[in-house]
């Protein structure tokens, strides 16, 4: 077992998608991370006039105060995947305790929780987020927990329907039989074995959460001026893409890089487990209260063996 796990990291590198995400995000990351620490200028410092075009000393021009671009892009990751992290983990949290609770119980508790789902579902995700941030204030605190709320309805689904079929699995029984409380059958038995579909699935909840934090951004209702963030700069530079088109080129080539790069690594990892089984161990327990079953016989005397 520990020689299978020691050899997933390079399983996943073998796969073109998985090495190609992997070097994306790793690349993506230590801009984000490593760049403020080589940043040649500070994100408030003016350089130069306002949008002027690549040169020796500002390798991607100036933004529309006459700041350094690649200091502001060096130093505007952090903010962006630190908070795309948040949402999404807070998303998942939430929507896998929900999705495994109604799926296993398949009773009148299901009905309930997935109904409060569908209703948060029908909701436009910008409607959403424009109502905390009215009501609550623009903190980027409301925005990490209004991005959790759109995100979550959708994975209570996803988890729900991996669930309903996990549920159903010789293994799984067993358990139950055997007196097993049902957090420990959610945890045991059937949480290990969506975790595939769960990292299929969370690329794609990721990419959604950073791009929704940076509309949010882009719109002005979450972090403010001066911050550097990678969305707030396309939306500062925007009227002057004319002039210098790498103040928003930049900023939203990192972006597309972050998304596509965390989708091909999760779902590339995902493929490297395989299909889903049992362990071992529980296979063999199971097998056996089956076989049990099944080798009940009546004898001639009506005398059950």
């Amino acid at each position: 077992m520990r020689r299978r796990r020691c050899l997933r990291l390079p399983r996943l590198m073998r796969i073109p998608a998985g090495a190609a995400g992997a070097s994306l995000l790793a690349l993506v990351l230590g801009v984000a991370f490593l760049g403020p620490v080589i940043a040649p200028h500070s994100i408030t410092a003016t350089v130069g006039p306002p949008g002027q075009m690549p040169g020796a000393d500002v390798p991607l021009g100036t933004d529309f105060l006459g700041r350094d671009v690649l200091s502001r892009l060096l130093n505007g990751g952090s903010s962006v995947v630190e908070f795309g992290t948040a949402a999404t983990g807070l998303a998942y949290l939430v929507g896998v305790t929900i999705g495994l609770v109604a799926g296993y119980t398949k009773s009148v508790l299901d009905s309930i929780l997935m109904r409060a789902v569908d209703v948060l579902l029908s909701i436009p995700a910008l409607l959403i987020l424009l109502v905390l941030v009215s009501g609550l204030g623009p903190h980027i605190w409301v925005l990490v927990i209004g991005v959790a709320a759109v995100q979550l309805p959708g994975i209570a689904r996803v988890v729900r329907t991996a669930t309903l079929e996990i549920s159903t699995r010789a293994y799984v029984e067993a358990a139950v039989t055997r007196g097993e409380r049902m957090r420990t059958v959610l945890t045991r038995e059937i949480m290990p074995n969506i975790v595939p579909v769960i990292l299929a699935d969370l690329g794609i909840r990721f990419g959604v959460s950073v791009v929704l934090i940076a509309s949010m951004n882009y719109l002005g209702l979450g972090l403010a001026p001066p911050a550097a963030d990678w969305g707030l700069m396309i939306s500062e530079n925007r009227d002057y893409i004319s002039l210098n088109p790498w103040a928003v080129l930049a900023p939203a080539i990192m972006l597309a890089l972050l998304t596509v790069s965390v989708n091909l690594t999760a779902d590339a990892y995902a493929r490297t487990l395989g299909r889903s089984s049992p362990p071992p161990a529980r296979r063999r327990r199971a097998d056996a209260a089956e076989s049990a079953r099944r080798e009940v016989t009546v004898t001639p005397t009506g005398v059950r063996t």
